[in-house]
């Protein structure tokens, strides 16, 4: 099983235990994978389901419903000020990969670049293939770029955390394995851009319920810190 190819398919493309594949889903199984008829792969809807297909024509046939668990027992939101260049789809594709649930671009004070439709779409497509390399059957969900302020008045949970590397901060892990038995099962991570978070972000951060934390003595890069975060994370509620 551990072999085979996952496609991700939309919801709507599975009626009477057959899935209508696109062209491009029909290409890549059979120009780039050379699958043929009969040939077996998993499709994937993105909310958690797996069935286990086989290819025919321009089809896949459903033949049993798989029960897979590979999620984390936690939705973690990643809440992250835009990095310079192309970093964010870097973090989209780690991210995934450990096991994010949602991902916020935040416009920071800080934040240089203003990303396109386009960049959105890139992102998604990216938590996709990222999804079926790691064998994930939640899809990540990447929102639209918002303000920080606008994120930390939209998003909620009761555990809030702002990762800040110069201030002598508790360690984010402390917290985490003091938390790890209070009955809830949604954490936020606000990680700022190049050069830090403003004190007056900080402040609103604080004022909103956040609790600064450290991710350790060395100052990470804006693409590091986040994969440092969800690496704890997704450590600590999967032994």
């Amino acid at each position: 099983m551990s072999q085979l190819q996952r496609i991700v398919v939309s919801p709507s493309q599975l009626q009477d235990n057959q899935i209508s594949l696109t062209p491009e889903q029909l290409h890549y199984l059979v120009r780039v994978l050379r699958s043929y008829d009969g040939d077996k792969f998993i499709a994937i809807d993105g909310t958690g389901k797996w069935w286990l297909t086989k290819l025919q024509g321009e089809f896949g046939i459903v033949l049993e419903l798989l029960e897979v668990q590979t999620e984390l027992p936690i939705s973690v939101t990643l809440l992250l000020a835009l990095p310079k260049g192309n970093g964010f789809d870097d973090v989209v594709r780690a991210c995934t990969e450990l096991g994010v649930a949602n991902i916020v671009p935040v416009l920071s004070d800080r934040t240089l670049l203003n990303p396109s439709p386009q960049k959105l779409e890139r992102w998604r497509r990216i938590a996709i293939e990222a999804t079926e390399q790691s064998e994930r059957t939640i899809i990540p969900t990447i929102l639209e770029p918002m303000t920080f302020k606008a994120a930390l008045s939209a998003l909620t949970a009761e555990q809030k955390y702002i990762c800040e590397g110069r201030n002598n901060n508790p360690h984010l892990l402390s917290y985490l394995q003091n938390q790890k038995q209070i009955t809830n099962n949604q954490i936020i991570i606000a990680i700022g851009p190049e050069g830090g978070w403003t004190d007056t972000e900080l402040q609103l951060a604080t004022e909103t319920g956040y609790q600064p934390v450290s991710l350790g003595k060395r100052i990470l890069r804006a693409i590091t810190a986040p994969t440092v975060a969800l690496s704890l994370i997704s450590a600590l509620h999967e032994v």
